[in-house]
């Protein structure tokens, strides 16, 4: 059977491959997520002032913003989980968490600084966040792509990146209660390096262990 018509087979079988990947994906992530949690409440645990954060827009952006990245990013792996898929249409869906920070960054603009933009840019806890969004990231990137295995994308580098994003958006969900850094700069700079950072190790290991 040459690569043409193992595609077209492949296709032929959408209807029931598409649930199976979601329901399997959806499985997946629930195992690996108190993992992460669990990690999360171990080492880092919800900031001691949450109550009075929440207050405060920009400490909600942020949970707007790496949910805008998790969820567009299961419902695009899903789609190029099935052979003949294209990004083509889809793409415009991870722009959401950009979109928002840019709204955010111009909002913080418009205000009074309570703080150098350095000090925003730079906060407090950067090296934390390129540690723990990753590390917690590793779990559910894990169970993103057992999910995704069920799938048969002819792409799976980008399969796996997007695995990468679902997994660092839904880590990054997770710090976001305990960062105290809340500047749309400081989100947009360090919580991004740490997505990258899980996005190119999900590219990598999807390029293995999602081909078929």
């Amino acid at each position: 059977m040459d690569t043409d018509q193992l595609i077209r087979s492949l296709a032929a079988d959408n209807a029931h491959r598409a649930p199976r990947v979601g329901a399997m994906l959806t499985l997946a992530l629930l195992v690996a997520a108190p993992l992460s949690i669990l990690s999360f409440a171990t080492f880092l645990g919800v900031r001691a002032d949450v109550m009075s954060a929440m207050r405060n827009p920009f400490f909600d952006m942020k949970f707007a913003v790496t949910l805008s990245l998790a969820i567009p990013a299961i419902i695009v792996s899903l789609h190029l989980s099935r052979p003949e898929a294209l990004l083509r249409g889809w793409g415009w869906l991870l722009l959401l968490p950009v979109g928002l920070l840019a709204v955010a960054i111009g909002s913080e603009a418009m205000m009074a600084p309570a703080m150098p933009m350095t000090m925003r840019l730079m906060g407090k806890n950067s090296r934390v966040c390129l540690v723990a969004i990753p590390a917690m990231s590793l779990p559910l990137l894990a169970g993103a792509l057992i999910g995704l295995r069920h799938g048969a994308s002819s792409r799976p580098a980008l399969a796996g990146a997007l695995a990468g994003l679902v997994s660092a958006g839904l880590a990054a969900t997770l710090y976001a209660s305990h960062c105290t850094d809340d500047s749309p700069l400081f989100v947009a700079t360090w919580y991004t390096l740490a997505t990258v950072v899980v996005t190119v190790v999900g590219a990598a290991v999807g390029a293995r262990v999602l081909r078929y």
